[in-house]
């Protein structure tokens, strides 16, 4: 059995990331040149789409495609991924005349895109091909060739897909990025279709899970302190918003009461234990603000307001129910 020291491992992994990193520089520079027109193309032809953007490729290039579409799908762009080898046995009825291909072969020969590109050709489905051989099959098929610069692999040893695929998976980010800018897709669409996760429920706005109703419970400050004590268990969030002339002026949370307790204090109003002026947001605002605001105050808690008008409540627990930390 062979035994690697720490030091050919580490050097075999700089090397590695160098050389990616190079391909990726020489990459970059050829948008600016002979990949221009071609990666314009094959962007307005996303935009174009009516349908979905089916991704495909054979191997390792089927891993980068089935990526490349998972990335579009989440950016707004309908894609998905059709294996080649099942595409000829059936899974062509996946793609129709409203769709656009995107076919990955280093290559540009993988027999089992065949049938795939004579399919699209047959119902005028235009191909994206992305490709490292101008003079390919896949190239001469394409609507848009993308022909990436040939820059070898990491290894010269055993060329397994290293470098190619890396360049392939870039240039496909770059392509989901163009479309990104060129429709206008924002962190609020992306919230949309993440609802899952950290991710989706720190993309949420306020307003999705703000208290409203008996939960947000608001109190004029002339009301005696027991009757405030008493609206605030009503609420179940230890606090009540002090509102006059329907804008929110202080608060009372369990602590005022805490702080303040004397046998005096029965006998006041809200007005004279809440705490003036409260931290408030946007109902509108992401939930990521609303955390951020309570770790950096220490509170548990913050009124919804517009216009100084309380429209309602989140809770600290609110944020961990949904999943954000």
């Amino acid at each position: 059995m062979s035994i690697i020291t720490p030091a050919a491992a580490v050097a075999a992994g700089q090397d590695t990331i160098r050389a990616e990193a190079r391909s990726l520089d020489t990459l970059a520079e050829a948008l600016a040149g002979e990949l221009k027109e071609p990666f314009v193309h094959a962007a307005r032809l996303l935009a174009e789409t009516k349908g979905r953007v089916i991704v495909s490729g054979m191997g390792k290039s089927g891993h980068i495609a089935r990526k490349i579409a998972a990335t579009l799908a989440s950016t707004g762009t309908p894609a998905q991924f059709v294996h080649p080898a099942e595409a000829s046995h059936g899974d062509l009825g996946m793609i129709v005349e409203s769709d656009c291909v995107l076919a990955i072969s280093r290559s540009g020969e993988t027999r089992e895109l065949s049938d795939m590109l004579y399919h699209c050709r047959r119902i005028h489905v235009p191909i994206i091909g992305m490709t490292f051989k101008a003079g390919s099959s896949l190239a001469a098929a394409s609507t848009a060739a993308l022909v990436l610069p040939e820059c070898g692999e990491a290894s010269e040893d055993a060329p397994a897909p290293t470098i190619s695929t890396t360049m392939c998976l870039a240039l496909g980010d770059a392509l989901a990025v163009a479309l990104i800018k060129a429709r206008g897709f924002t962190a609020e669409h992306f919230g949309a279709i993440h609802p899952g996760g950290k991710l989706g429920a720190a993309l949420k706005r306020v307003r999705d899970i703000m208290r409203v109703g008996q939960s947000d419970p608001l109190v004029s400050p002339e009301l005696s302190v027991p009757e405030a004590m008493q609206a605030m268990s009503v609420g179940g969030i230890g606090a009540a918003g002090v509102v006059e002339g329907g804008k929110l002026i202080g608060i009372i949370t369990d602590g005022d009461l805490r702080r303040k307790l004397t046998p005096e204090m029965f006998a006041r109003r809200a007005r004279d234990i809440m705490t003036a002026n409260p931290k408030t947001i946007a109902p509108d605002a992401p939930i990521a603000d609303a955390i951020a605001i309570m770790n950096e105050k220490r509170i548990t808690l913050l009124f919804a307001v517009e216009d100084g008008r309380p429209v309602g409540v989140v809770h600290m627990h609110d944020l961990l129910a949904a999943g954000v930390r």
